[in-house]
């Protein structure tokens, strides 16, 4: 009981932020962070809502990120050439690694130029929430990177259609190139199909690869961070593997096998899709503004020469493949 009024708090910003993504180009995601940060900067929350933001922030997020793997059909592996698969796996080494080259040679923070990397490399918001934990990085910075990468994957989803025309791509290298960079299904899909049929099925194949993807991304994060970890402040714990890790591997290889049906599938994706939301909405309520203005300016500084490399690495290697 003690947790009804924290949850009854995100689900009012999270209903607000649904209705408000169907009237702007942003995701029902960011737009719960933000809500949630403007609210919990304007007003002070009585304490009575604490346990429930915080179980919405832990559990339910935890709790979102295993059910996600539910989305994650190898499959569709299949529908995609060599050349594709490389082109994908190739930019998202490269990206990763390209963040915590220029977080160190620039002095930003590394965690957060981590974040950002696999934000931009992978698939946006629900990479970040499966990925923020395991790198340590606070909620503030976290929320940050949600909000910049968003905000860039909005403007690319305007930019780059342009780009690839006027670059002379065909639809299916045009389809490729949104696919492979920007960062949300959302943004691949609406950017793709804005175009026409065939770039957004090209666009949506090649985005569904990207996410793919996260899996690998999430078992080297761990081991990555285990081993610096331990490098750094000689740790002489034993790594495990986080609970929420093995159900979204454990739920990928469910859809991978197709043992449930589709309505049973679509089920557990919405309750992924809510629980994220909630939890994001309770991330929002939690934010000071003081903490992110110390590092908002450098992040997005960060976020966009990502994003831009990342750009023309995909142009590279489709003009190349």
């Amino acid at each position: 009981m003690n947790k009804i009024y924290g949850l009854l708090l995100c689900i009012a910003v999270a209903i607000i932020a649904t209705v408000l993504s169907g009237y702007i180009p942003v995701g029902s995601v960011a737009i719960a962070i933000i809500l949630g940060a403007i609210l919990g900067n304007s007003i002070t929350i009585p304490s009575k809502f604490s346990h429930g933001i915080t179980f919405a922030e832990k559990s339910l997020l935890s709790f979102s990120i295993a059910l996600m793997g539910i989305n994650l059909d190898f499959n569709v592996l299949k529908a995609l050439g060599a050349n594709t698969i490389l082109i994908i796996v190739i930019s998202l080494i490269a990206t990763i690694f390209f963040a915590l080259y220029v977080s160190k040679k620039q002095n930003f923070d590394k965690k957060l130029g981590l974040i950002l990397g696999i934000g931009n490399a992978v698939c946006g918001s629900a990479a970040i929430a499966a990925t923020k934990d395991i790198v340590k990085l606070n909620k503030e910075k976290s929320a940050l990177a949600i909000a910049i990468v968003n905000l860039l994957g909005t403007a690319g989803l305007f930019i780059l259609p342009f780009i690839g025309m006027l670059l002379g791509f065909n639809d299916v290298e045009l389809g490729i190139l949104l696919g492979n960079t920007l960062q949300s299904v959302g943004h691949a899909v609406a950017a793709g199909f804005g175009v026409n049929e065939t770039v957004g099925q090209s666009a949506t194949i090649v985005k569904m690869g990207r996410i793919l993807l996260l899996t690998p991304v999430i078992i080297w994060l761990i081991f990555f961070v285990s081993k610096n970890n331990t490098k750094n402040t000689l740790s002489s714990k034993r790594f495990k593997m986080p609970i929420f890790i093995l159900g979204f591997i454990f739920f990928s290889i469910i859809a991978t096998t197709q043992i449930l049906p589709q309505n049973i599938i679509d089920y557990i994706s919405l309750l992924s899709k809510i629980s994220l939301l909630l939890a994001m909405s309770a991330i929002g309520l939690k934010i000071s503004f003081k903490a992110i203005k110390e590092s908002g300016w450098d992040a997005l500084v960060l976020a966009g020469y990502i994003f831009k490399f990342q750009i023309l690495l995909s142009i590279v290697l489709i003009a190349i493949f």
